[in-house]
């Protein structure tokens, strides 16, 4: 039998438009989001500067749309072997396993992009095309600089002070460097501050145990115990998402096929480059979901 994961996409894999082909099958949904947020997911990812990566709204946006997919996938009578998300994807996961319920997952999401937002003293690029020992030893030697994104064998994100992230970028021989438009050092120690804070929210919340394995950013190890995935996700804001080990580790775990839920298609891409052998199918709209 196939034994499918489910991964979740974060922050990047937005775009213009996304959802408003399932603004009938998921009113309530909708109604529920924009009475926490203060906002319409849809009236946002519809205009035109949604493209541009403000955090405020990217996140909450990215968030409803994939548990309104997991919620349509869940009718049809579909459900994950394991579920996994990057970055901010990974509260996706939790939800798509039971872990809290939508409402409670979205206020998590709401003050989380509301505590990035404000971070403005670092930076953060991406890098494509590198010798991997050179990089350690490069982030190794050089102050005030971590890596952020693993996401594959070729590719990588790096977070920290500004002066050291230019460093990196112009330190090692790359094929690719690129500044990412973000005001903040995302999963690096720079923001511990906006994690202790957070982390005191996280605190109080409940959470269950999964109905299904998560492998979270910090710790790709399976588990379905819920105050072990409290634990990783307060880890995540400072801490590194190994998403490479995490894809490296699904055939280990009898995993055949990868199914991202939500919009684009940067996991199973990178997944692809990572391990060639399993099945990637892709659901980001309502008619994907009714043909899958």
């Amino acid at each position: 039998m196939t034994k499918t994961v489910w991964v979740f996409p974060g922050q990047g894999s937005q775009s213009v438009g996304m959802g408003d082909d399932l603004v009938d099958v998921a009113k309530d949904r909708l109604a529920e989001a924009e009475d926490v947020l203060g906002w319409s997911v849809l009236g946002q990812s519809q205009s035109e500067e949604f493209q541009q990566a403000n955090t405020l709204y990217t996140q909450p946006c990215l968030y409803v749309i994939e548990c309104i997919l997991v919620d349509l996938l869940g009718e049809k009578g579909h459900h994950p072997d394991m579920t996994a998300g990057h970055s901010l994807g990974e509260y996706s996961a939790l939800y798509a396993a039971g872990v809290f319920d939508f409402i409670t997952g979205l206020c998590l999401v709401k003050r989380r992009s509301e505590l990035m937002a404000q971070a403005d003293d670092g930076a953060m690029a991406a890098l494509m095309g590198f010798q991997r020992q050179e990089l350690e030893e490069k982030l190794a030697l050089t102050e005030g600089v971590v890596l952020a994104n693993d996401n594959n064998p070729g590719q990588v994100v790096i977070s920290g002070s500004p002066q050291a992230v230019e460093a990196i970028m112009h330190g090692i021989k790359v094929k690719r460097a690129v500044k990412l438009n973000v005001g903040g050092a995302f999963h690096s120690p720079l923001m511990a501050p906006a994690a202790h804070e957070f982390d005191q929210i996280l605190a109080d919340v409940p959470f269950k145990d999964a109905s299904v394995p998560v492998l979270s950013n910090v710790d790709p190890t399976p588990t379905t115990d819920g105050d072990i995935l409290k634990k990783r996700l307060m880890q995540q804001m400072t801490g590194s998402v190994r998403w490479r080990e995490i894809s490296l580790s699904l055939p280990d775990q009898g995993i055949d096929t990868v199914v991202e839920v939500g919009p684009g298609k940067v996991l199973t891409g990178l997944i692809k480059r990572t391990c060639r052998s399993l099945g990637l199918k892709n659901i980001a709209t309502l008619e994907q979901v009714e043909a899958f």
